[in-house]
């Protein structure tokens, strides 16, 4: 358990990221039917190199309804401000209602987490569909310099989404070839699910994820970022060194299997940080993010 003194930090430093108004997109694209099957878009606010790289950003919040994308618009609009074009990815996550025999303890608050297949459906539609809807509806952009990024469960799925070419053959959203993508860089991202599991990290929210325990096993080959290595992507790990949330030795652990795989995985380690001002405009922390991603998309 953390000492009070840790947890007031982490406490403030959520008040603080949750604490910035939304900010609008310019655009609003749908590659679905599903409201949530939607893409914001932020052109680049400077008036710098054109067209500009293109930051895909996955949001977080345990794969949970309650977290939608407009808690990250003022982290995307922060990158837009330093020249980035901008694509914000909505996808369908856990319902409101509990799912009996997926939660811990008959007192656990927490909705489940995610949708098996749909939050994997979306986030891989989106991504197929985005070189189009970036045409459109963002010609200030540059398809061929995508960078993608994601905090926490979005950290999850920018890894999964970049690694759908060695997915199993019989997965639904394998592709090919790898996704045309600059690189990764996964904030704080819940890396190795079945670590993730064992820490319970967010509530049990990767069990969850894939359904409970009886398909846990059989789904992680499909799900789980650590088994789907290498990818042959550039990719970083940004991890806060006192984070609470999603602890430390869940990015260690893929970082590990990379090097494993014969594959260099970066990973940039930051003091006194926990998890939410990766994603903080106001933090030191998010310049070093944004930092990151400049150096894979320029």
């Amino acid at each position: 358990m953390p000492d009070d003194a840790a947890a007031a930090r982490a406490a403030a430093e959520e008040e603080s990221a949750f604490s910035h108004p939304p900010v609008d997109p310019d655009v609003t694209s749908v590659y679905g039917t599903h409201p949530d099957q939607v893409i914001d878009f932020y052109a680049p606010r400077t008036a710098a190199e054109s067209p500009a790289p293109l930051v895909v950003v996955l949001h977080g919040g345990a794969w949970r309804a309650r977290y939608d994308r407009r808690h990250l618009t003022p982290f995307a609009d922060f990158l837009a401000r330093r020249g980035f074009a901008v694509a914000n990815v909505e996808y369908r996550r856990g319902g409101d209602l509990l799912i009996p025999g997926q939660n811990r303890g008959a007192g656990d608050a927490d909705p489940p987490a995610g949708r098996w297949p749909d939050t994997f459906e979306d986030v891989a539609a989106a991504l197929d569909a985005l070189p189009g809807l970036v045409r459109e509806a963002l010609p200030q952009a540059d398809p061929r310099r995508t960078v993608l990024t994601g905090h926490s469960a979005g950290g999850h799925l920018a890894l999964w989404a970049a690694a759908r070419h060695v997915l199993p053959p019989d997965a639904p959203w394998r592709t090919d070839q790898p996704t045309p993508l600059r690189g990764v860089v996964a904030l704080a991202p819940i890396a190795d699910l079945d670590v993730a599991e064992k820490l319970d990290v967010c509530g049990n929210a990767s069990l969850q994820l894939l359904g409970g325990h009886d398909s846990f096993a059989e789904r992680r080959p499909y799900a789980d970022p650590v088994l789907l290595l290498p990818t042959g992507i550039a990719t970083t790990l940004v991890q806060g060194r006192t984070d609470l949330v999603v602890p430390q030795a869940v990015a260690e652990s893929y970082a590990d299997a990379a090097a494993k795989a014969g594959e260099v995985v970066g990973l940039t380690l930051l003091e006194d940080v926990g998890h939410f001002p990766l994603i903080d405009p106001a933090a030191d922390a998010c310049a070093v993010v944004a930092e990151e991603i400049a150096q894979l998309a320029w």
